[in-house]
């Protein structure tokens, strides 16, 4: 059996196309879902066409954003995982080689879901594994999520040589995805943008999308990212999508008045991955601390500002993407000369989902 855990919109996102070719080849799996993140759940299922979670562990009530809250959350859902493991992994059979938990990426319930997976006694795949940003603090808490979850995976499903190159010394096995699945997913939004309705400006912008940790949980960092965008916006409009943490720490630190106040900043909220990527395709750059933002970026060619001192992933790095270290001289640089960073776009045949499907399905059908 298959087992697998997502607990975040992100999470939903790049293992969306793996949950689709398993329904395609009719291969059932157990999709348990850690509501750390409740917003739009239900509609991403429908729009990439998945099933309902097999089982729901958390709070549906609200997103779970604060860090306390985080960490008593994790304790309820390790405590249920002790007492009721049979029911949540479907009558599972303990130490068998043939059943696997899939757990994705750097956000908290990757490592939860892995642990859940020990405390079952089962077998453990990392997907997005081998990103290394080599500094614990940045970003916090993701790089340290990382190693403790490489330290617990038995499969490390990689995006690629330099990630593979990052577990050499791990002694789990090693599968190379060529690519990220996210670019599986990104396939399916562009494939179906006619589709997609969606406030496009008449007029050209860029997109700034902000909700790291470090950015945003500390009122004078995330005072420099307001002023570098609104520097950004006296040279072009800016289209802000705000995510749920992001927009609470800017009404908390009372930053969101003067947003308004500007007219070539729009605020809007966070919208569903394919209305997302529609505007960011009719873009003409995008400012965002998010490492999806810079796969997704380096796969359409689309000119990237990363907000950010350090990356885990090198998708475009000194190409299309440019990593700022918040210095003011590389933003000007970057904002005055975006038209030099297009690329065309790298949209190709590689299929990561269909690579990590077949490696399951070894896995899983071993004597």
């Amino acid at each position: 059996m298959i087992h697998i855990i997502l607990g975040t919109r992100a999470q939903l996102i790049k293992m969306a196309p793996i949950l689709v070719e398993l329904q395609n080849r009719k291969i059932d799996y157990n999709f348990i879902f850690l509501a750390e993140h409740k917003e739009t759940m239900n509609s991403m299922l429908e729009m990439f066409g998945i099933k309902k979670p097999d089982m729901i562990l958390g709070n549906l009530n609200k997103d779970i954003n604060k860090v306390s809250t985080i960490i008593f959350w994790s304790l309820k859902i390790l405590i249920n995982t002790l007492l009721y493991r049979r029911r949540i992994f479907k009558n599972y059979n303990r130490n068998s080689d043939k059943e696997i938990v899939l757990v994705h990426g750097d956000a908290p319930p990757a490592l939860l879901g892995a642990l859940m997976g020990k405390i079952a006694g089962l077998k453990i795949g990392h997907v997005e594994s081998g990103l290394r940003s080599y500094n614990l603090f940045n970003p916090f808490p993701e790089e340290i999520i990382r190693i403790l979850t490489f330290k617990i995976a038995d499969y490390y499903f990689c995006p690629g040589d330099w990630a593979m190159k990052n577990l050499q010394k791990k002694n789990g096995i090693k599968i190379n995805t060529a690519e990220n699945t996210l670019l599986d997913s990104l396939k399916l939004a562009i494939k179906n943008e006619n589709k997609i309705n969606v406030d496009i400006p008449k007029e050209k912008y860029c997109i700034a999308t902000i909700h790291r940790f470090e950015n945003i949980f500390n009122k004078d960092k995330l005072e420099k990212v307001i002023k570098i965008i609104e520097e950004i916006s006296g040279k072009i409009k800016v289209i802000f999508i705000l995510h749920p943490p992001t927009k609470e720490k800017l009404e908390k630190f009372d930053f969101m008045k003067r947003l308004i106040a500007n007219e070539n900043i729009k605020l809007r909220p966070r919208y569903d991955y394919f209305k997302f990527i529609k505007l960011v395709n009719n873009s003409e750059f995008v400012i965002s601390d998010g490492g999806s933002n810079q796969e997704e970026s380096y796969y359409i060619g689309k000119p990237c500002l990363l907000l950010r001192y350090k990356t885990e992933r090198k998708e475009g790095i000194d190409h299309n993407v440019i990593l700022s270290e918040f210095k003011i001289e590389v933003i000007r640089k970057f904002v005055e000369n975006y038209k030099e960073y297009k690329r065309r776009p790298i949209i190709d045949n590689i299929s990561p989902s269909k690579i990590i499907v077949d490696s399951l399905i070894k896995i899983t059908a071993k004597d």
